[in-house]
């Protein structure tokens, strides 16, 4: 028995369609008003104004010598933002929702989610090439084009995307604020997390929160993308012919199947035409044919007709003027006069 998220959507019906979000104006206001925050901690950064100074603050504050007695539970807190665990936890989530739902949705969502993420975050990583917090070499510098990959800080977009994205494809309202909610809270102690542990500037988590918040406010657009992605791989999976997929076109009927020419001296049936003689005038006709042919009726002949038990035939000498048993008896000659 198949248990496959595929098996599942062949043998069920279509659920109810769920509502998917939409770039409404609030939407575009929050993906417009992010995007400018974006900017301005770039270019704050760059240009080495008060919130270099600020980092710079924060990281001889060395807040991991202040409360050492945390220090090894958000050692694994942080676990919460690193990409290959979280994704494989809401990888098993989602796979879940995707056969309950019977669409593929909510897993080519997250895959796409998380590919905008590695785009956008890592090419601003490289092209920045800022050097975190224990790599730094002159105090009071932005430690920009240095070759580090710090800036925005992947922990803190990842945990805000990959979180996020189960508030993204909730069903219900209230199931929508709830893990709001709780992805914030997520994602913002990750983001602290990494600026105790001394391995992001504060400029570098403020990055990350915005870079996660755009890619989830901008996925309504992609949308179109993750629809047509859906229908692509139904479609080649039933060109392919997987076993238990449903085919684009019904099959054909089967033809009929003609039953067998019966052997001579077979007896005749009801349900089948007797052959006529060729004496007659007429060619012998196979019987009509049938999609399920019916068994004939089993025949037992009569004493007479039973072949001999032994090669050597009937013990008894046979006598002529005897008629055998069961026929009927020679008629006699009418004797005239």
């Amino acid at each position: 028995m198949r248990t496959d998220i595929f098996a599942r959507l062949d043998r069920e019906p279509e659920p109810p369609k769920i509502e998917t979000p939409r770039m409404s104006r609030h939407r575009i206001a929050l993906f417009g008003g992010t995007l400018a925050f974006y900017v301005a901690i770039v270019v704050a950064v760059l240009m080495s104004t008060w919130l270099v100074a600020l980092d710079w603050k924060v990281m001889l504050f060395r807040p991991y010598e202040q409360w050492p007695s945390i220090h090894a539970a958000l050692d694994y807190y942080v676990v919460l933002g690193q990409r290959g665990p979280t994704a494989v936890m809401v990888a098993c989530w989602l796979g879940w929702r995707s056969w309950r739902q019977h669409t593929l949705r909510p897993l080519l969502t997250l895959g796409a989610s998380l590919l905008l993420l590695n785009l956008s975050v890592g090419a601003v990583k490289i092209g920045l090439g800022r050097l975190g917090p224990h790599y730094a070499t002159r105090i009071g510098s932005a430690e920009l084009f240095a070759g580090g990959d710090i800036f925005p800080s992947g922990h803190t977009a990842n945990a805000v995307v990959t979180w996020g994205i189960l508030a993204y494809l909730a069903a219900t309202p209230r199931a929508r604020r709830y893990l709001s909610a709780l992805s914030a809270i997520v994602s913002l102690g990750v983001g602290l997390t990494t600026v105790y542990l001394g391995t992001h500037w504060l400029s570098d988590v403020l990055l990350g929160w915005a870079a996660g918040l755009l890619i989830l406010l901008g996925l309504p657009w992609v949308e179109p993308l993750i629809t047509r992605a859906e229908n692509w791989i139904f479609v080649a999976r039933a060109r392919l012919g997987a076993p238990g997929s449903r085919p684009l076109r019904p099959a054909p009927a089967a033809a009929p199947v003609a039953a067998p020419a019966g052997r001579p001296g077979t007896p005749q049936t009801g349900d089948e035409p007797a052959a006529q003689s060729p004496a007659h005038g007429q060619t012998g006709r196979p019987p009509a044919a049938s999609t399920r042919p019916r068994p004939a009726p089993a025949v037992h002949a009569v004493r007479s007709e039973r072949s001999p038990v032994t090669p050597a035939g009937s013990r008894r000498p046979p006598h002529a003027d005897r008629a055998p048993r069961g026929g009927t008896a020679p008629a006699r000659p009418v004797a005239g006069g």
